[in-house]
C-alpha cells in the first residue's frame, strides 16, 4: 500500500497492463487495443501538460520524446509497446528515487540523527563557571542516576551550563564537556573516524557523536542552534537541495539528443516506408538517462564526502574541486597545529626553569591570548601550581601584568616587558621559533621558547595534491617572513606570502593566475579570503563560525589530508557523472540506429531502454565508492585522540 500511494502511476499502469493481457487471453483483442490506447494517450496528455509548463518556463527537457513515443506507438498499432513505455516511464521515477536515496544515504543519515530530547538533571545543576573537573563516585562510574533526578526536555530548550545525562547508545544532543571520569564515543558520522574515541573528564564532546556502553554526565557549552551538529545539519540541508552546473549541462544535452532521435526516426521511416520505424526509434530514445545520471553521481559524491568528514555545501563545488589548479593555505592552525608548544626555557638570573615557567603561567591565566593557553598547559604538564593574583591587567597584543604578594610579574613581547623590568635581552631563536619574555620584581628573569610544529600530514597532503594535478601551492600568513619561509620549506610549498593582513590575502588570491584557486583556512581573519576563492575550505573541527559560513567546504575532522581527499572526490564525481552521461547517450544512439534499421521491435526496444537506464544509474552510483586510486587510503589517526580498545 505504501508503494501504491507513493507511485500511483506505476501501480495503475501495472493494473491496466494486466487487464489488457487478460482481455487478449479472452480473445477480446479489439477491446484490449482500445483500452490500452486510451490509457496510454491519457498518460501522454498528462505528461504533455507538464512539458508545456516547463517549456514556458524556459526549461527544455526530453519529455517531448516520451510523449511522441507513446502517441506514435498507439498510431501504428503497437499498443502493448505503448503500455510498456508508460510503465518504464513510471518505473523510471521509482528507480530514480531509489538511486537518489542510495546516493544521499550519508546525508540523510546525518539529518535523521538530529537529537530531539535531552535528559536534564533537575537539581544541583552547576552554573556555567562551576568547576567540573571532579565528579562524585557515581558519576565517575558511569554517571547514571535515578530517573527521578532527571527530566526529559526538548533539546532546543537546553541552556548553557545545564547538566545532562546521556544514556548508552544515545546521541550526544549538544556540544559540551564530559563530567564523568571517562567515556567512549562513536564520531564516525561527524568525522569519518571508524573507531570509537575515548574521552576523559574535562574533554569536549561534539553533538551528534554516539555514546558507548556506559551512561555519562556532561555540561552543556553551546545551545542547540550553535552546536557542531546543528551547523552540520544546516550545511547538509543546503547541499542536498543544490544543483550542480554539470546537471544543467546534462539538461542541455537533451536538445541535440532529441533532434537526433527525430532525424533517425524519420530516416528509418523514409527508407523503409514503414511508419512503425519512427515509433521504434523513439521507443529506444526514451526515457533518457540524461535526466538521472548526473544528479545521482553528484549526490553520491556529496554523500561520499560526508562519510569522510567533509561537508560540501553545494553540488557545484564538487565540479570546481575536480578542476583545482592552485591551493593557498593559511599557516597557523592549517599547515601547523595552531597550538604552540614549549620547546625550551632560558632562565636569566637566580630562578630555575620551573620557577620561570610557574611565574609566567600564573600571570598568563589572566590572558586570553592563544600563547597563554600553551604556557599554562606546559606548567600543568610539570605539575606546577598557579598562584592567585591580587591584580591583573592584559594589554592586548603586547602581554599581561599581574601582582603576586606585592611583586609585579610581566609576560609578553620584549619591548613590553622592558617597560616594567630591566636587563631584558633578546633570545636567540631558530627559524619557526618565538619567545615569550618574563619579568618579575622589576628584573628580567628569562624567556620561554615556543614553536608551532608543522602537521605530520602536511607534506603527504601536498604530495597528493601534486599527484592530483595541483600545480601551485602557496602560503598566505600574517607571520614574519623568516618563520613563514621555514614552515614553507619544511612543508614543500611552491610559494609563500608573509606579513599579510586580511585584505592582502584577498588580493593575493584574486591575482593568482592558475585557476580555479582553492583557499584553506580556519580563523576569523580567513573568512574574507575563503569567500573570494573559487573554493574555500574551512578546517571546521577547530575553525571559527565565520570561517565555516564563508567557506564552500567544511572539514569536520582536524586533518589537513582531507583537503586532498576533497579534491580526489571532486575529480571522481565529475568523471563518473560524465562517464554515465556518455554511456547513456552511446547505448541509446546504438539502439536508435538499430531500430531505424528494423532490428529492434517496439516492445523489445521499450524493455531494452530500461536496461540502458539501469546500467547508467548503477554506473552513476559508483560515485559513492572511493575509486581505484582512493581504495586502500586509510584516514590517519586523529591527532590527540585516544581510541577505545578493540574486543579481544
Amino acid at each position: 500500500m505504501k508503494f501504491v500511494l507513493r507511485y500511483p502511476l506505476v501501480a495503475g499502469t501495472l493494473v491496466a497492463l494486466l487487464a489488457v493481457l487478460a482481455l487478449l487471453a479472452a480473445g477480446q483483442e479489439g477491446i484490449a487495443q482500445v483500452a490500452a490506447s486510451v490509457y496510454a494517450l491519457a498518460v501522454a496528455a498528462y505528461l504533455a501538460v507538464g512539458m508545456v509548463r516547463r517549456l514556458a518556463g524556459g526549461q527544455w527537457g526530453i519529455d517531448i520524446l516520451a510523449v511522441t513515443a507513446i502517441i506514435s506507438t498507439v498510431l501504428v498499432g503497437e499498443y502493448i509497446a505503448s503500455m510498456i513505455i508508460v510503465l518504464m516511464l513510471a518505473g523510471g521515477t521509482a528507480l530514480e528515487d531509489y538511486a537518489a536515496g542510495r546516493a544521499k544515504g550519508e546525508l540523510t543519515a546525518l539529518l535523521e540523527r538530529v537529537p530531539q530530547i535531552a535528559h536534564r538533571e533537575r537539581n544541583g545543576t552547576p552554573g556555567p563557571g562551576a568547576d567540573t573537573a571532579g565528579t562524585d563516585t557515581a558519576a565517575a562510574n558511569g554517571g547514571a542516576q535515578t530517573d527521578g533526578q532527571h527530566e526529559d526536555i526538548a533539546a532546543t530548550d537546553v541552556e548553557i551550563g545545564d547538566i545532562l545525562l546521556v544514556r548508552p547508545g544515545e546521541v550526544v544532543p549538544l556540544d559540551g564537556v564530559l563530567l564523568s571520569e571517562s567515556g567512549s564515543f562513536d564520531e564516525s558520522s561527524l568525522t569519518g573516524e571508524s573507531l570509537p574515541v575515548e574521552r576523559t573528564a574535562g574533554d569536549g564532546l561534539m553533538s551528534g557523536s554516539l555514546n558507548g556502553e556506559a551512561a555519562i554526565r556532561m555540561r552543556v557549552t553551546a545551545r542547540m542552534e550553535d552546536s557542531q551538529y546543528s551547523r552540520i545539519v544546516a550545511l547538509v540541508k543546503e547541499a542536498a537541495d543544490s544543483k550542480a552546473p554539470m546537471v544543467r549541462l546534462a539538461d542541455r544535452y537533451a536538445v541535440p539528443f532529441t533532434a537526433l532521435a527525430y532525424i533517425l526516426g524519420a530516416v528509418g521511416w523514409i527508407i523503409s516506408g514503414n511508419p512503425a520505424r519512427f515509433a521504434e526509434v523513439l521507443v529506444v530514445a526514451t526515457p533518457c538517462p540524461l535526466l538521472i545520471a548526473a544528479p545521482v553521481a553528484f549526490l553520491g559524491g556529496m554523500s561520499r564526502a560526508a562519510r569522510s568528514g567533509i561537508i560540501v555545501k553545494y553540488a557545484g563545488v564538487l565540479e570546481q574541486l575536480g578542476r583545482i589548479k592552485t591551493v593557498a593555505f593559511d599557516k597557523t592552525g592549517t599547515l601547523t597545529y595552531g597550538r604552540p608548544a614549549l620547546v625550551g626555557i632560558r632562565a636569566a638570573g637566580q630562578l630555575s626553569e620551573d620557577q620561570v615557567l610557574q611565574l609566567a603561567a600564573s600571570a598568563e591565566q589572566y590572558s586570553s591570548h592563544v600563547l597563554a593557553a600553551s604556557v599554562m598547559d606546559a606548567a600543568r604538564s610539570r605539575a606546577l601550581p598557579f598562584a592567585a593574583a591580587t591584580e591583573a591587567t592584559e594589554f592586548a597584543t603586547h602581554g599581561v601584568r599581574a601582582r603576586f604578594d606585592g611583586q609585579d610579574v610581566v609576560v609578553g613581547k620584549p619591548a613590553f616587558v622592558a617597560e616594567w623590568a630591566s636587563g631584558v635581552a633578546e633570545t636567540d631563536l631558530t627559524s619557526g621559533e618565538l619567545a615569550i619574555y618574563v619579568g618579575a620584581g622589576g628584573e628580567f628573569v628569562g624567556s620561554l621558547v615556543m614553536s608551532d610544529p608543522i602537521r605530520q600530514e602536511t607534506r603527504r597532503t601536498l604530495g597528493e595534491l601534486k599527484e592530483l594535478g595541483v600545480g601551485q601551492t602557496i602560503m598566505l600568513t600574517g607571520d614574519a617572513l623568516a618563520t613563514a619561509r621555514h614552515i614553507a620549506d619544511e612543508a614543500g610549498l611552491t610559494d609563500v606570502r608573509a606579513e599579510c593582513l586580511p585584505p592582502d590575502k584577498v588580493e593575493a588570491v584574486r591575482s593568482l593566475p592558475d585557476r580555479p584557486v582553492m583557499m584553506v583556512g580556519d580563523g576569523v581573519n580567513d573568512a574574507p579570503v575563503l569567500a573570494v576563492a573559487d573554493v574555500g575550505i574551512a578546517m571546521g573541527a577547530r575553525g571559527s563560525t565565520a570561517a565555516g559560513e564563508s567557506a564552500d567546504v567544511v572539514i569536520i575532522l582536524d586533518d589537513l589530508s582531507k583537503v586532498a581527499s576533497a579534491v580526489r572526490i571532486g575529480q571522481r564525481t565529475v568523471q563518473v557523472a560524465l562517464q554515465s552521461i556518455w554511456i547513456g547517450i552511446t547505448l541509446s544512439v546504438v539502439l536508435m540506429i538499430a531500430a531505424a534499421a528494423g532490428y529492434v521491435p517496439a516492445i523489445a526496444g521499450a524493455l531494452t531502454q530500461e536496461l540502458v537506464d539501469l546500467a547508467t544509474i548503477l554506473n552513476a552510483l559508483r560515485a559513492l565508492g572511493p575509486g581505484r586510486h582512493g581504495a586502500g587510503r586509510a584516514a590517519p589517526a586523529r591527532e590527540g585522540a585516544r581510541r577505545a580498545p578493540l574486543p579481544g
